[in-house]
């Protein structure tokens, strides 16, 4: 069960990240055209944008201590974030809101699955190396997932915003 900072930080995270992805794409199309996208809409995407990053960063120790198990064989215990461990998330997070750097963000994101490694190795048993390509293997898998449903997401609203009148 997680604690209520671990949520707190995480729906911070989401948020965070999901701005970072929506705002850059709304000033780059007020610049290029003067036709205004719907507030409701932008701010039913930042929402949605924030519950699904918010469940994917929920989800990142729970996929890769079940990918573990499968790899070990044996049950463990299942990972579970920890205000520790996801303050970085939350500093990764902060860092794309402005898109300061995507590079930096991403190493940011790596060092997060970093320290998953030690804690996953602890609890299933695993060597660091098979634990860690737990961790980035569901961290692909997961990430993979969100690109593919912002994508359908970015598909269906680019018809609803040309339909609306500005």
């Amino acid at each position: 069960m997680m604690s209520p900072a671990v949520i707190v930080l995480l729906l911070l995270a989401g948020l965070s990240e999901s701005a970072g992805r929506i705002l850059p794409l709304l000033a780059r199309r007020a610049a290029v055209s003067r036709v205004g996208v719907p507030q409701p809409l932008v701010f039913g995407l930042l929402l949605t944008g924030a519950v699904v990053d918010c469940a994917v960063f929920a989800l990142w120790p729970l996929a890769a201590s079940a990918l573990a198990e499968h790899i070990a064989g044996a049950p463990g215990t299942a990972l579970a974030w920890t205000p520790v461990l996801v303050a970085p998330l939350v500093l990764a997070a902060v860092i794309a809101f402005p898109l300061i750097g995507p590079l930096l963000h991403a190493l940011l994101i790596l060092g997060v699955g970093a320290s998953l490694v030690a804690p996953l190795a602890t609890t299933t048993g695993l060597a660091w190396w098979p634990a860690a390509a737990c961790v980035a293997g569901a961290g692909l898998g997961l990430a993979a997932v969100v690109d593919l449903f912002r994508r359908l997401v970015a598909r269906i609203t680019a018809g609803v915003a040309l339909e609306v009148p500005a």
